[in-house]
């Protein structure tokens, strides 16, 4: 599956349980490879868009499982809605995931 094809699917964490939806797949402008994704996260009415990294996810039947756990993800700081996140926020979203997924985690 591409990542185009992937949008709006739900999302899963390492265990299988559902986070949220997928909005989108940046891709890095350094390295022309996605290392994020968009996932829309909370209740339908208060949902907010966070970043979670690639890192160790995995594709297959059903839906992408991230290898972050739900409670990580949630807690995630808020990007814009309009998908911009000022330069100076950017450390914010990197460092609240780690540096990697926890162990575990397959890769």
């Amino acid at each position: 599956m591409t990542s185009r094809e992937l949008r709006r699917h739900d999302v899963a964490d390492h265990g299988g349980r559902e986070i949220g939806t997928l909005k989108s797949v940046p891709v890095d402008t350094a390295t022309a490879q996605p290392s994020l994704a968009t996932v829309t996260v909370g209740l339908p009415t208060r949902h907010r868009p966070v970043f979670v990294p690639l890192a160790g996810a995995r594709v297959g039947p059903g839906c992408p499982q991230l290898a972050h756990p739900r409670s990580q993800v949630e807690r995630a700081p808020a990007i814009g809605t309009d998908g911009e996140q000022p330069a100076e926020d950017e450390a914010a979203d990197f460092t609240h995931h780690g540096p990697g997924p926890p162990a575990g985690c397959e890769r």
